[in-house]
């Protein structure tokens, strides 16, 4: 007799959990929109339009990888090789949904690569409900660990220890992957990175949340990238069970942020817009009161994740100015640092 599984969790398009603790995260919206969550293949021979793709294994025992992005121009004019800062990605998706290999994150961290001439490793981390958080972060912080690595010669992965510059190591991360940025950063300070220096931060547009809701979740417009919905039940999926979003992974404002150690410098990018902007800037006022070197790049007029919709960018233009200023900005903060 076969047994029909019943639906327990739907986060409407994006993901379905079943009884028997099943997930079908089967594209189900828009079908003009899917390309975006599909695989990008890897092109490690080739460079297209100035970056070559490849994807890695970092540790066989549990089958981690990342994607590195290397662009080009790698050889100075002298054939020195030209070493790049190097730029620790992590996906966003609520903890539960993406992968590193998707386009929306291709498309855009193509980009960065070559406008930063950096090397970009992104993470390709464990999803919940599977694995519920702090897997994620603990994948992100693994992914650091392993630079610091290559940087000893303890291991070796040819374009990192060829082109990378491991006194330039910035950590980056889109929506949830904000949050992730902020957990590794804050491990890091309490570990001996040497000779791998965390030279900055940035968390774009980070899911922040309080159990409470913000006035922006009350009051901002859901956009395409992000919905009330969203927000709940992917952090209910992802969080350790019996937490609510007060928890520090979600909130790190109030008690956690009492704890903090010494932090690179933070580049927090908003959009004006988001529904979670409230929580955004809370977090940078606690720590700008704790001391911290933090400052603030703001996209008008724009919503959660703008820059990672393909559709936005190629058919509105404020959405494709928006985009070419976020990677400026960023482009900016890098170079500085």
């Amino acid at each position: 007799m076969v047994v029909e599984r019943k639906l327990v969790h739907e986060v409407s398009g994006w993901l379905r959990v079943y009884d028997d603790g099943s997930v079908d995260r089967t594209w189900t919206g828009p079908p003009e929109v899917k390309f975006m969550t599909e695989s990008t293949p890897a092109h490690e021979h080739e460079f297209i339009d100035g970056v070559s793709v490849k994807d890695v294994t970092i540790d066989s025992k549990f089958g981690q990888k990342v994607r590195i992005y290397l662009p080009e121009s790698t050889i100075t004019g002298n054939n020195d090789v030209k070493k790049l800062p190097i730029i620790v990605h992590f996906h966003g998706g609520g903890f539960c949904v993406s992968q590193a290999d998707w386009f929306m994150y291709y498309n855009i961290y193509t980009k960065l690569a070559k406008s930063a001439q950096a090397i970009v490793v992104s993470v390709y981390q464990r999803l919940a409900p599977e694995n519920r958080l702090p897997a994620a972060c603990d994948d992100g912080f693994s992914a650091l660990m392993w630079l610091n690595s290559l940087a000893k010669a303890e291991s070796n992965e040819p374009w990192l220890n060829e082109f990378g510059d491991f006194n330039r190591v910035f950590l980056i991360g889109d929506s949830s992957g904000g949050n992730i940025v902020h957990q590794v950063a804050t491990r890091a300070g309490h570990v001996d990175l040497s000779p791998v220096r965390l030279a900055g931060a940035i968390p774009v547009h980070p899911g922040f949340a309080r159990a409470k809701r913000s006035r922006s979740e009350l009051e901002q417009a859901e956009s395409p990238m992000l919905t009330l919905d969203m927000v709940d039940k992917f952090l209910a999926l992802a969080l350790p069970i019996g937490s609510t979003k007060d928890h520090p992974i979600t909130c790190p404002m109030g008690a956690a942020m009492e704890e903090l150690p010494r932090m690179p410098p933070v580049l927090l990018c908003l959009a004006e817009n988001d529904l979670l902007m409230d929580p955004q800037i809370e977090y940078y006022e606690e720590m700008k009161k704790g001391n911290k070197d933090i400052e603030i790049l703001n996209s008008p007029g724009m919503g959660h994740s703008f820059y990672l919709n393909k559709l936005a960018i190629d058919f509105d233009p404020n959405t494709g100015e928006a985009t070419d200023a976020l990677i400026q900005g960023i482009v900016k903060f890098i170079d500085k640092h």
